[in-house]
Order: structure tokens, then C-alpha cells, then sequence
């Protein structure tokens, strides 16, 4: 398949489970009885958006170059996409028309500035780990790298000289026992690789992850197939530690502005002060002081 038709099969994918996953009674219209397809009609669509069943046929075919920004929010609209996926739509169509220019913390990188590694290492007492857009780990504290030493200790999930996680998530099984809800981060991380996919099309490090974790696992088809994206990354993580046991931490990611400036984002791990899992990252603290978890590449 061409670049283009890539693109277009992307597009296509995208608009059509969107539009699957809505209910006419939820847009205010009656829901029939004699449907062949789930979710809303194209035509539907279409009157909901205020343009042409036969324009926003084309538009479903992938025909998305030179689409007004009015349209496509009217197009967003109609489908009641969230804002991430919003932003995705306009990625989309602003890869399509191959003259938009990256936002510019999607330019390629260079190495991890030395004072991002710096501040990593300050921080004694939370895990941080700075990954890219593929979800390759690119530099972490030691902390970090004793949080998710099963994932860097993985033959399976190391490629290239970096711990990757959406490897881990599919490829490891030992990944089902660390993450105590495995299929959210699943999801979570089949989703953030579809959201890269829409920014760096011609990315051919991901395509080769893609096609890797594609051939490899069919929960990562399934979940590829769902078409869902996801930007931010942050919540609360359960994980059942080999070493220390269960610990339940907050997470938040990001954006690391550099020159160049990059697609990376750095991630923290903290406890709840006074919890177990406090008490738990500090075993895990002392720990990884005799123990030999060699730290990732820089990028």
C-alpha cells in the first residue's frame, strides 16, 4: 500500500468506527428498525454536519486534503468527538494536504538534554523514565528503571537498545502479572501509538512496531482496530511488584521542550505520602541500590 492510500485507509478507518460507535437516538434521531449498519447512516451524518451526503461520502473515502477548518469542526461535531480525537482529525487532514508544519514538539530529537537526566536522578523518591513517541523508554532514573525492571530485564521488549512498553504490554507475558489492570494499559497503549501513527506518518521505526506487535499479538489487532487514540497519559497505575509486592502510584506525563525540540515526554511515579506503596517504593529505593539495572541509551 502507497503512502497515500495509507493515509486515506486511515482516514476511511477513523471517521467510519467513529460514526459506528453512535447511537441516532443519541443525536436526536429516531432509531428505525430496518438498519444494515451500526451506528449512524453516512447521510445522517452528513445533515448533522450541514453538508452534502455525496461531500461527506468523499470525505469518508479518505478525500480530505483542502477541507475547511470549519468543516472538519462541524464533521467533529456531528460525531461528537472528544478533543483529542478533534486534534487527531485536523492531524490527519493537515498530513493529507502535505504542507502543514508539525507542532514543535513533534520534530525529530536529538539526545536527552543532560539537565533532563539530572533532574531525573534528583528525584529519589519518585520513578520518572522519559520515553518517545514510539514508546521507546530513552532515559530514566534509578527508580524507574527498578520500578519496571521486569519490562528492562526483557529480551522480548528491548530492541535497539531501548525498553519499549507497548513490547512489554503484548509480547511479555509476565506483563499480564506486573500490571494489575492490564487491559486498560493495553488499551491505553495501543491508543497512543494510533494517536503517533496519525502525527508521524512516515515514521518507519513505528510502521515496524506496528506490523511487529500486529503479527505478533492479536490483542494488539483488536485494540488497533478500535481506531482509538489517546495524547495524555496519566491516572493511577497498579502494579504487582517481584520484589516488593503491590504498590498503586499517580502518574502524570509531560511534554520536555528542547532544542531541537522533541517528541518526548517525561513520566512520574509518586505514592500517596504515608501509604504502603510509600513504604513499598522505598524498599524498592533501597533495593535498587544492590542490584544492577543497567539504564537505557539516550536517544
Amino acid at each position: 500500500m502507497t503512502e497515500p492510500d495509507a493515509q486515506r485507509s486511515n482516514i476511511k478507518d477513523f471517521l467510519t468506527s467513529r460514526r459506528a460507535r453512535l447511537r441516532p437516538e443519541e443525536v436526536g434521531l429516531p432509531a428505525g428498525n430496518r438498519r444494515r449498519v451500526p451506528g449512524l447512516r453516512r447521510e445522517e451524518v452528513a445533515v448533522l454536519a450541514g453538508v452534502s451526503p455525496e461531500w461527506y461520502a468523499r470525505l469518508e473515502k479518505g478525500n480530505i486534503a483542502g477541507v475547511s477548518e470549519d468543516v472538519l469542526t462541524a464533521v467533529a461535531s456531528a460525531l461528537q468527538l472528544n478533543e483529542e480525537e478533534r486534534i487527531y482529525l485536523f492531524e490527519l487532514a493537515h498530513t493529507a494536504k502535505g504542507s502543514a508544519r508539525k507542532p514543535a514538539r513533534r520534530k525529530k530529537a536529538g539526545p536527552i538534554a543532560e539537565p533532563v537526566q539530572w533532574f531525573l536522578d534528583s528525584a529519589t523518591l519518585s520513578a520518572g523514565f522519559v520515553r518517545n513517541g514510539r514508546l521507546d523508554v530513552v532515559a530514566s532514573n534509578e527508580l524507574g528503571r527498578a520500578l519496571h525492571a521486569p519490562m528492562f530485564n526483557s529480551a522480548t521488549t528491548v530492541a535497539n537498545g531501548y525498553a519499549n512498553f507497548a513490547r512489554f504490554h503484548f509480547l511479555d507475558p509476565a506483563a499480564k502479572d506486573f500490571f494489575l489492570d492490564w487491559e486498560g494499559g493495553a488499551a491505553a497503549t495501543a491508543a497512543l501509538l494510533r494517536a503517533e501513527a496519525g502525527r508521524e506518518p512516515n515514521d518507519k521505526a513505528l510502521h515496524d512496531l506496528i506490523g511487529e506487535l500486529s503479527t505478533l499479538s492479536e490483542d494488539f489487532r483488536t485494540l488497533w482496530a478500535t481506531h482509538n487514540i489517546r495524547f495524555t497519559h496519566e491516572g493511577t497505575k497498579r502494579i504487582q511488584h517481584p520484589v516488593v509486592g503491590r504498590l498503586d502510584l499517580a502518574y502524570r506525563s509531560f511534554d520536555i521542550t528542547q532544542v531541537p525540540r522533541a517528541s518526548h515526554e517525561m513520566s512520574i511515579y509518586v505514592a500517596q505520602p504515608g501509604s504502603p506503596s510509600e513504604e513499598g517504593l522505598k524498599m524498592l529505593s533501597s533495593w535498587a541500590l544492590t542490584t544492577s539495572t543497567e539504564p537505557t541509551a539516550k536517544a
